[in-house]
């Protein structure tokens, strides 16, 4: 299965590098910050709504909004951490 693609912007924090969301898909992605020289992880999570989008993005402290009110709710908002190299090797094969 091919993961559409979610614009992501950088934000301020410790622990995440970058955010994004597609309200029509309700789905959010997290690009957590780089470890060892490594680019961060990337995570897609499902069923965030506009507003708790919204909340997340303009909270003081991103990363501990996000492990307050999203992470330990994985029931509401169930994630999968994205593949990159699967999705690049699609995307260049044309079949994103």
């Amino acid at each position: 299965m091919i993961t559409p693609s979610i614009p992501l912007k950088p934000v301020q924090s410790s622990q995440i590098a970058a955010i994004g969301h597609d309200p029509a898909t309700s789905r959010m992605a997290i690009r957590f910050a780089d470890k060892a020289g490594k680019r961060g992880a990337l995570y897609h999570y499902s069923g965030v709504s506009a507003d708790v989008f919204a909340a997340l993005a303009g909270a003081e402290s991103v990363g501990s909004h996000f492990y307050r009110h999203i992470k330990p709710h994985a029931d509401l908002y169930p994630y999968t951490r994205i593949d990159e190299t699967t999705a690049t090797q699609a995307t260049a094969a044309g079949q994103a």
